[in-house]
């Protein structure tokens, strides 16, 4: 299968590769491709060098399937003229998420809505894949009324300049305001502001976790409310959620059907101080749980810890899973007679 990972010299397209090598995906042909600036230079793939090309480069290869990670302004210009020539795209960015004519997958909770004429995909918010991945299997059972969510995220979620300021802030360095990815320094600090600020006083994530969370469960009526915080974390987010259920619930039955749950780990025995982190999580593609409690402060009210990488699950391997997902239907690819 020909493939292109686009924003390959990235952050999330570096993790993309590894994730892609690790997963065994039928690669015969990789596009590894980033802005002109970087055309030239090489990336690795399996041990192998591969030389960075341009977009429309890659557009004239034709790839099967181009996973992009390379921001919302190229996603809208490009997507399409990848879509244009054949190709099915599965793309990271913010920029088709709330488009309605286009599909917003997490694997194991909506992957039944992809159909074979798809060609834009579009892979949530971090935040969102790792939360509803661990709710919907709770929502199927007892009907979510209302979320109360508070995100601690990780500086990866920002890119390579946070990740800079946070390690040289570690080692004592004094940064220009150029050359820091946040207002404030992240290091021995949280800073309750991700993303930019919108009229209604949320932040722009706050209001992904909100949009995207309806469009995914297919539930307009949900009602939801978040907080999100940048952390002194690299790699991980952490989630505290509040739910209300529409039905009673017991306690163990929450923890069978998380254990059952496709791609969810629970991590809950408190008593020997077992629950989930962001230090444990890193570099691991399961959704992590803990922390598992009833809210006697409601009728049917539940308290989850929720931790996932966010560069693998939150990220690369959501989309890579998406493509497996494609190319066991044979949707993308050449074609295997079964």
């Amino acid at each position: 299968m020909r493939v292109a990972v686009v924003g390959a010299t990235g952050l999330v397209g570096t993790v993309m590769l590894e994730v892609l090598a690790e997963r065994e995906f039928p690669v015969s042909e990789l596009l590894p491709v980033a802005s002109e600036r970087s055309v030239g230079k090489e990336v690795l793939f399996k041990g192998r060098p591969y030389q960075v090309v341009g977009l429309q480069t890659a557009v004239g290869a034709r790839p099967d399937v181009a996973i992009f990670s390379a921001g919302g302004s190229v996603s809208k210009e490009w997507a399409p003229k990848f879509a244009a020539v054949g190709t099915t795209v599965i793309d990271n960015s913010s920029a088709w998420r709330m488009d309605a004519t286009k599909k917003l997958v997490v694997p194991e909770v909506n992957a039944g809505v992809l159909e074979e004429q798809d060609k834009i995909i579009a892979n949530p918010n971090c935040s969102t894949i790792q939360m509803v991945a661990a709710l919907w299997p709770l929502h199927q059972r007892f009907k979510i009324k209302r979320l109360v969510i508070s995100t601690y995220q990780s500086i990866t979620g920002t890119g390579v300049k946070a990740v800079n300021q946070f390690h040289r802030e570690r080692n004592g360095e004094n940064l220009s305001a150029e050359e820091m990815a946040y207002h404030y320094p992240i290091n021995e600090n949280c800073i309750p502001h991700c993303d930019v600020f919108l009229e209604n006083g949320y932040t722009r994530e706050e209001m992904k976790l909100v949009h995207e969370t309806r469009k995914i469960f297919g539930d307009g009526s949900l009602g939801i409310t978040a907080t999100a915080v940048r952390v002194p974390v690299d790699g991980g987010h952490s989630e505290a959620v509040n739910i209300e259920f529409g039905k009673p619930f017991e306690i163990d039955e929450i923890r069978e059907i998380l254990r059952g749950a496709p791609g969810i780990t629970v991590q809950d025995d408190i008593s020997k101080n077992g629950y989930p982190m962001p230090l444990m999580a890193k570099h691991k593609d399961d959704v992590f749980v803990g922390r598992i409690r009833r809210d006697d402060s409601i009728e049917n009210g539940l308290n989850l810890w929720i931790v996932a990488d966010n560069l693998r699950k939150g990220a690369a391997t959501n989309a890579v899973q998406i493509a497996e997902f494609l190319a066991e239907r044979n949707w993308i690819g050449e074609k295997v007679l079964v």
